[in-house]
């Protein structure tokens, strides 16, 4: 009964390696679970960091030293996020409260369309069903509004929190940018004498993850830019809230664009009804997402996953399950984290076990 599992047990964990690599995984699962709350300003001041460290490695290049390198590129790292602050952030703070002024009238008029189509198609809609209908949206859109009420209210009391974040995570930034090396070294310190399969995997992994957080971001601003260049040419309202949706949308795989695709078509059948305008935006649209998909994504990501798009989906689901936005947006690497293991696990061919190799070298002697 027990045989299979000790045969599966040998063949898989016979390595004192594995093992340990299994510890450390588990240890930094667990530390991530319990931990993810109190660590948040570390986790995201270490996405911000694997998104500069090749900046600041470049420059090592050009023979400037790490602490100076660092301190330019953080310069010019805040200098961005105060541009983003400053411009961005009141334009889309704005669009936000035209739109929500707007909403009833939409809603209104929405109301008024549909309940015409029992007089336009008698036969496939009936006023109840339509009153139905109306009255589960009423019920939806007041529950959106009390949650982003309450959304609203966690925010002001989540100031304290906010400017500890706006203080923290640049200092945590810096720091790991200017002493990378030192950081690396006191951690291997931590690490079990014979761990050379646990640093081939993060030495694969580490280089996968950087270049995912370098080229998801670059992949948003120019999502975001292209699509804003081009609502704005259509003539498209909110056109800054729109494409920012956008851009963002490409955290989520294969899901974000189509869900973003549904405001966007709501805002522009309320702007100029059924017609060529619309199309043609709708079209557009399309366009950007295909050569986003199709263009873009192979040039930033061809060398940093080679995953099924199945095995994708699955990560997004199971590791946005587990952590929420963070864990869709490291649903990728992560996947290619797991890969990377599979490929490096040390394992005995089927049938083969190390008592039969003892017996053959006794023999031998």
């Amino acid at each position: 009964m027990l045989e299979p599992i000790r045969e599966w047990y040998q063949r898989n964990f016979s390595d004192p390696q594995a093992v340990i690599l299994v510890l450390l995984l588990f240890t930094a699962f667990m530390l991530i679970w319990l931990l993810g709350d109190i660590l948040a300003p570390v986790l995201v001041a270490l996405v911000f960091a694997y998104l500069l460290d090749g900046v600041v490695t470049a420059m090592q290049r050009y023979h400037i030293p790490r602490p100076l390198a660092a301190t330019i590129v953080m310069l010019v790292f805040v200098f961005f996020c105060l541009i983003i602050l400053f411009g961005v952030m009141p334009l889309l703070s704005q669009q936000v409260t035209s739109l929500i002024k707007e909403l009833p009238n939409m809603i209104s008029g929405g109301q008024q369309k549909l309940q015409r189509l029992p007089e336009l198609y008698p036969a496939i809609f009936t006023v109840e069903q339509i009153n139905e209908l109306i009255a589960s949206g009423q019920r939806q859109v007041g529950q959106i509004g009390q949650r982003f009420l309450s959304f609203s209210i966690a925010s002001a009391l989540n100031l304290f929190v906010l400017s500890i974040y706006v203080v923290l995570v640049p200092l945590i930034v810096f720091f790991t940018l200017k002493d990378k090396q030192v950081l690396l070294e006191w951690a291997r310190g931590f690490m079990p004498n014979k761990s050379e399969l646990a640093e081939k995997v993060w030495d694969e992994a580490d280089g996968k993850i950087a270049s995912y957080i370098r080229g998801k971001l670059i992949e948003i601003l120019i999502v975001g830019l292209v699509t804003y260049v081009f609502f704005s040419f259509m003539g498209l309202p909110y056109a800054a809230l729109l494409s920012s949706l956008v851009g963002f949308s490409v955290i989520i795989p294969f899901v974000g664009a189509v869900v973003v695709t549904i405001p966007i078509a709501i805002i522009a059948y309320f702007e100029w009804g059924f017609g060529a305008k619309l199309g043609y935006l709708l079209i557009g649209y399309q366009i950007i997402q295909i050569l986003d998909g199709n263009v873009l994504v192979p040039l930033l990501f061809s060398e940093v996953v080679d995953l099924h798009p199945l095995a994708i989906i699955i990560s997004v689901l199971f590791f946005g399950g587990l952590w929420g936005l963070w864990g869709v947006f490291f649903a990728i690497p992560l996947a290619a984290l797991t890969q990377a293991i599979l490929d490096a696990w040390p394992r005995q061919r089927a049938g083969s076990s190390t008592e039969p190799q003892a017996d053959a070298n006794q023999k031998a002697a």
